[in-house]
């Protein structure tokens, strides 16, 4: 058999398997049209290699695995949700609000879709700089009482972490209660003897979908991106920013950094706290058959800011967070600021934000002048292109590296949270936003985003026509790979 036989018998062979890889993929794996086309394109172009690409970050995730929301709820606290429920489908509830009232659509959705109860009693603030916000967590931490719960997706065991890692340390020497979470391929430069002082004092830790392999983890595709901090079940952080020095600008390489973040005191944090507690037991690989009433103390707070906070994830089929995106964007009435390091939207988001912006709605998007990727900056650039096309405007921050996940509209709700605008966290990451249904705040969001374009420059239409041929064709490309970016 010569080599040319053998080379004819390998490419027939090959070719028979992408068949047959593409067919697996169109009637058994059940993705979008969207997703399924970009996957097509994948295997054709790369054949074999592709698919091994598809085992590893392109199946789909079990949902039977995990828990749900209502199988654990205690009675007491599924009795307060059927009322909610009940009284917002009945006409009988009392908006804490005006802006409550007129937004009642997008709260029902969450309350009926994401179990995801409306609470009144919050004090909120926001935090846009990463020192404010770990001086904040440091204090919070040192005075905590019974427990503290910390997750997040990147934990870095730098200057930043080790602060913040000395001081649940010198708790659970105390006696509190002290559960670290992170995120196995997001905190890979984490080590087992870094957390062993920890351990050692008496705090628990658990990696995210760990792996011994990190890098070839079957489940590598489903990260934890939640960002929490819970602690005595009455203060809560929720936000953009992970624990590194880069978060806190003490990177030189890096330089700045732009995020916001959230401290929540009231009763929106059980919310934060039943999140957390699902998502400790899922990496525990242990049943939760019951929640505990001590991580949920009564307390009142003296103001009165009505919150919602809503997940979303691989093991739901309703995408909360994104559908909230959309619906704030169909109810503005004067303008939609957005903020997200990463603009690549679905088709659902980006029909939203078009017809929004051809209505006469001020509709602008910020993202990063430079990000970490080709690919999504490509990606970046077609979308916002778009839309240009329909009178929105696109501004490029330039004082650093813009993180933040922000949606603000007509003064009135803003949402802050973990959630990028793109596929990845519309349906793969597990996430979690707040939504703050206050003026005031709307008011902190919409002039934290134009002190922001003081820092940026805008993308004008006529600039965006004069781009180049090739950055045309990676735009071409990067919106074909969009949906599996």
């Amino acid at each position: 058999m010569n080599f040319m036989t053998v080379t004819g018998i390998l490419t027939v062979t090959l070719f028979a398997l992408n068949i047959v890889f593409a067919l697996v993929l169109i009637f058994i794996s059940r993705k979008s049209a969207s997703s399924t086309w970009a996957w097509l394109f994948v295997l054709f172009f790369l054949p074999i290699f592709g698919f091994i690409l598809y085992l590893l970050i392109g199946r789909n995730l079990q949902k039977k695995h995990f828990v749900r929301w209502h199988a654990v709820q205690q009675e007491e606290t599924l009795e307060i949700f059927q009322e909610q429920k009940n009284a917002l489908e009945d006409g009988t509830y009392e908006f804490p609000n005006a802006i409550t009232k007129k937004h009642e659509a997008l709260i029902k959705m969450n309350v009926d879709y994401n179990h995801s109860l409306l609470s009144s009693k919050n004090d909120v603030k926001i935090m846009s700089e990463g020192k404010e916000k770990f001086r904040s967590v440091i204090e919070d931490i040192e005075n905590a009482k019974q427990t503290i719960h910390i997750q997040y997706y990147i934990y870095k065991m730098d200057d930043v972490g080790k602060s913040i890692f000395n001081a649940l340390v010198k708790k659970a020497k105390e006696g509190i209660e002290v559960q670290m979470m992170y995120d196995d391929l997001g905190s890979r430069t984490l080590r087992k003897k870094d957390l062993k002082k920890l351990t050692d004092a008496g705090g628990q830790v658990e990696a995210y979908f760990s792996s011994y392999f990190k890098l070839f983890n079957p489940r590598i595709n489903f990260r934890n991106h939640r960002k929490l901090i819970i602690i005595d079940g009455r203060i809560g952080y929720i936000g953009g920013f992970n624990v590194g020095n880069e978060y806190a600008c003490l990177d030189d390489e890096i330089g700045y950094w732009r995020d916001t973040h959230l401290r929540i005191e009231g009763n929106s944090v059980y919310n934060m706290q039943a999140h957390f507690l699902f998502d400790w037991y899922q990496a525990k690989k242990e049943e939760l058959t019951e929640i505990e009433q001590r991580y949920f103390p009564s307390f009142t707070v003296d103001s009165d800011t009505p919150v919602q906070i809503v997940s979303s994830g691989p093991d739901t089929d309703f995408e909360s967070i994104k559908n909230s995106y959309i619906r704030m964007i169909l109810s503005a009435k004067k303008y939609v600021y957005i903020q997200s390091p990463y603009f690549v939207p679905d088709e659902p988001f980006m029909h939203a934000v078009q017809i929004a912006a051809s209505s006469g709605v001020d509709v602008r998007i910020m993202t990063p002048e430079v990000t970490d990727h080709a690919f999504v900056y490509g990606a970046n650039s077609a979308y916002s292109g778009d839309l240009l096309e329909v009178g929105g405007r696109v501004y490029r921050y330039k004082k650093g590296f813009l993180h933040a996940k922000m949606i603000v509209i007509d003064d009135e709700v803003a949402t802050i949270g973990t959630a990028n605008i793109d596929v990845r966290s519309f349906s793969l990451n597990f996430e979690i936003n707040a939504i703050l249904y206050d003026a005031d705040l709307a008011i902190q969001c919409r002039k934290l985003f134009e002190a922001d374009i003081e820092e940026s420059f805008e993308l004008t239409k006529e600039q965006y026509d004069e781009r180049k041929t090739w950055t045309k064709v990676r735009e071409s490309v990067s919106r074909l790979l969009s949906p599996i970016l």
